[in-house]
């Protein structure tokens, strides 16, 4: 029996040793993936290309993350709290009735009416004051764009160019949506460094102007004109999406933003007006011009002001 006794502790603490070494080398293994792929999860829930996409890209982030850390930090005092009283009064053993129940505590009632007041009031001003700065038009706009929704994909009203580009739903491969295939999804062109309005309006439904890069999004309503103000800060391709439930083909309802030089701008809307996409599209074109696919680009064209 002392035998059995003195093994015991013996095996406990080599089960101990062997946890630990475990431990360790799950802990470098895990430390050698997080250095292996830094550069995509170094922003945590964000994916690189938001960082610096646009001017308020920023704001809309550390507005978020700040939320998140003033909940966890009430969240932590709150649990604390509660743990603290379930084993401070908890009932010992031996004891019986119950504890001393307190009443009218009016310094507690006031503790627990005025800090709620107090972090909702915070808050609101830092989401009040973000807000006003996302949704500021600018005044004077370098450049203007309406964006038009439809079932399901986007047109682009190059206004100040006097000229349009129409999509197609993005197309179905065995690999999924294909976003690379020039003219398989619309595709916004903006100059990189520029104050841009975009107009957003739809044909048909409501639909949703999601670029998740820019952290920013609105929507996109029938008889309704939203705007939005961005101004891109650094070039490249983005995938935008409708981020409203509109219908069967809401899922393709995709596009692509590319951000580019002044010069590649420029060109763009020089090859729009080459391919004969001048004037602007009607907002009131009908239903069958919205039909994805089967010659959409050639319909579309029927509703252009010239």
């Amino acid at each position: 029996m002392s035998q059995q006794h003195r093994s015991g502790p013996t095996g406990t603490r080599r089960a101990s040793v062997a946890w630990g070494v475990v431990a360790l080398a799950a802990t470098a293994l895990t430390s050698g993936c997080t250095a292996a792929v830094n550069d995509d999860v170094k922003r945590g829930w964000l994916p690189p290309e938001t960082e610096g996409a646009t001017t308020t890209t920023a704001l809309s982030e550390h507005l978020w993350v700040g939320s998140w850390i003033a909940a966890l930090v009430v969240g932590v005092i709150t649990w604390g709290v509660m743990l603290y009283a379930i084993v401070k009064f908890r009932r010992r053993k031996g004891e019986a009735g119950l504890p001393a129940q307190l009443r009218y505590n009016v310094p507690v009632e006031m503790l627990f009416t005025i800090m709620p007041l107090f972090m909702v009031a915070v808050l609101f001003y830092f989401t009040a004051r973000d807000q006003h700065i996302l949704e500021n038009r600018y005044q004077e706009p370098e450049v203007n764009i309406e964006v038009v929704g439809k079932r399901w994909a986007w047109d682009f009203n190059y206004t100040d160019s006097g000229v349009y580009d129409t999509g197609i739903q993005a197309a179905q491969t065995p690999d999924g949506l294909d976003f690379d295939v020039p003219g398989t999804i619309p595709t916004l062109y903006l100059p990189v460094d520029k104050k841009i309005e975009l107009k957003l309006t739809a044909r048909d439904v409501i639909h949703d102007f999601y670029v998740p890069a820019f952290s920013y999004k609105k929507d996109v309503i029938p008889g309704h004109t939203n705007y939005m103000a961005i101004t891109p800060t650094k070039t490249g391709d983005y995938i935008g999406r409708c981020a409203e439930l509109c219908g069967e083909g809401h899922s393709r309802m995709i596009f692509k933003v590319k951000v580019v030089s002044q010069a590649d701008y420029d060109q763009h809307m020089e090859d729009l007006r080459a391919a004969g996409n001048v004037g602007e599209l009607s907002p009131d074109i009908g239903p069958a011009h919205s039909v994805p696919g089967e010659g959409q680009a050639e319909t579309d064209s029927e509703g252009a002001n010239g």
